[in-house]
């Protein structure tokens, strides 16, 4: 394969920077475009309190672990950037980065008049570049985004990208609202979760002071909010947290016993896409535990948490939620500041603004605001779709959680792959792994299926996760049931052995981390 192909990464998380090195060591020079001053992506930004949600282990790279210094099990925000940007600097990734570098659009050209539905190969040829087919990305200087496009706009032509732009971040999700009943008419301040984390702690610490905060929402972002506005201004000016459906939140302390069930005998009791009989009558046989688990934690969350007294018992089963990647981690004391009267807990389907606060469905009297941060979560396909300039490309994107091959690429647009967009409890182990076997396609050791037999893998992958997941939590994810079986997958494209630890027992009942992956390369 020849390495003096140009390849273009677009963003500068970890998703990226692992993009980057593994590119680097195939003998490539990617170049990386990055819109802010600073690597790390969603964690360059985030508010005081926030901390790592996955156990450090299962959140490390593979061949560069956490430093003696880190001895919690959870890192706080600024240990996991410096974590980042020391791996950054280990594998010599900072110089191949292009800071302040916006990509506002992407764009396919090719000189072929062969037209994308006719091909039977991915591209055309199945290769990953093309001799006619290039990519135009059109990049703009984030420190001055209103200069003229012809001073501070540049074109570059490339012949593979990697979009590494995440899930969570840019385009915040805010809600309809009719007319002269939205934020316009509130007398005080309307933000989401996106720009209250992108201030600075005493900046946000004096924003929220002594004021009557409300936060919308009930997942990570929601609950931390939440909790550290309830901690710093106190029953004097309690925050509300005002949600729509009740989640399943676990103590830190239960994280590390729950991924380290998820285990290769866990998943037989899972449905696989392309399982033989055999593995179905198994995992017909064994899914009764999978209920036994997920009953039991229920019981146990529960017994530790006043859930009954608040009305906050969810509706539907804890395995349902982590089969769709919506973990959280209760912060400590959350139900204290209930207690203490610092937190109010409001259930309601649905709200609208008006001058002194907000409007609750079946409430008479406005839930009297200062401030209300949206923590309604981001239109995240949006965000992907629209920075390609073709509509047919727009519409492959559109309608699917992740309609991707080995969840990095899409089988109908090519020489480009998406990575850390599928939805994962722990982002950097799943996308450490797809950055291996992409390194691999782009190196010409791995060969691709046709277009028909990708698209008919994605339809099982997604017919399988769906069944797993339920309607109303709207997405699913691969790397919280079937972790290893995936990653199996990939293994086998590599042509690597699959079965990473040292005996039966430990392969059948031993969690795998990313170490167990760290001589795949």
């Amino acid at each position: 394969m020849e390495r003096g192909k140009r390849i273009a990464i677009v963003g500068a998380g970890i998703s990226g920077l692992m993009a980057c090195k593994y590119t680097l060591e195939k003998g490539f020079s990617p170049i990386v475009f990055e819109a802010r001053s600073g690597l790390g992506g969603v964690w360059s930004q985030t508010i005081e309190s926030t901390k790592l949600q996955t156990p450090k282990d299962f959140y490390q790279f593979s061949d560069f672990s956490w430093p003696p210094a880190v001895q919690g099990t959870y890192p706080d925000h600024t240990q996991v950037l410096e974590y980042i940007q020391a791996y950054a600097v280990r594998f010599n990734i900072l110089p191949r980065i292009k800071f302040n570098s916006k990509v506002t659009c992407i764009d396919y050209v090719t000189s072929s008049d062969a037209d994308l539905l006719s091909w039977d190969l991915w591209g055309g040829s199945g290769e990953p570049f093309s001799p006619s087919g290039k990519w135009h990305l059109t990049v703009q200087n984030a420190q001055n985004p209103s200069a003229s496009a012809a001073t501070d706009q540049q074109v570059y032509q490339v012949d593979f990208v990697i979009l590494c732009i995440g899930r969570y971040s840019d385009v915040p999700n805010i809600p309809d609202f009719p007319l002269n009943k939205g934020p316009e008419v509130l007398n005080g301040q309307v933000l989401h979760s996106m720009d209250y984390a992108a201030m600075d702690d005493d900046v946000a610490a004096a924003l929220i002071k002594e004021k009557r905060v409300t936060v919308v929402g009930f997942q990570k972002s929601a609950v931390d909010i939440a909790a550290e506005v309830a901690t710093k201004n106190g029953a004097s000016h309690p925050c509300t947290l005002l949600f729509k459906t009740a989640h399943w939140t676990v103590p830190e302390y239960m994280l590390p016993f729950v991924f380290r069930g998820l285990n290769r005998f866990t998943e037989l009791m899972v449905h696989k896409p392309g399982e033989g009989f055999f593995m179905w009558l198994l995992a017909v046989f064994l899914s009764p535990l999978l209920w036994i688990f997920s009953t039991s934690i229920e019981c146990y969350l529960k017994f530790v948490y006043p859930l009954k007294k608040y009305n906050m018992v969810p509706a539907h089963k804890f395995l349902k939620q982590i089969s769709s990647c919506k973990f959280t981690v209760l912060p400590a004391n959350f139900y204290d500041r209930v207690k203490d009267g610092s937190l109010y807990l409001k259930k309601s389907q649905s709200f609208s603004f008006c001058k002194n606060g907000l409007m609750v469905q079946g409430e008479s009297r406005p839930l009297q605001s200062d401030i209300v941060i949206l923590a309604t979560g981001y239109k995240s396909e949006e965000k992907l779709k629209n920075i390609f300039r073709s509509n047919f490309f727009r519409k492959c994107i559109s309608g699917s959680s992740a309609p991707f091959y080995r969840e990095c690429i899409h089988p109908r647009i090519p020489q480009l792959a998406i990575l850390g967009y599928a939805d994962s409890p722990s982002i950097l182990y799943s996308t450490e792994m797809r950055s291996k076997w992409l390194a691999h396609f782009l190196a010409g050791n791995l060969v691709l299926p046709t277009i028909r037999k990708m698209e008919e893998d994605v339809m099982e992958w997604e017919k399988c996760k769906r069944s797993d997941a339920e309607e109303s939590h709207g997405r699913s994810c691969v790397s919280t049931l079937l972790q290893i079986y995936f990653n199996d997958q990939l293994c086998k494209d590599m042509r690597c052995n699959s079965r990473r630890k040292s005996g039966f027992l430990a392969e059948l009942f031993e969690a795998y981390c990313p170490n167990d992956y760290k001589a795949v390369s």
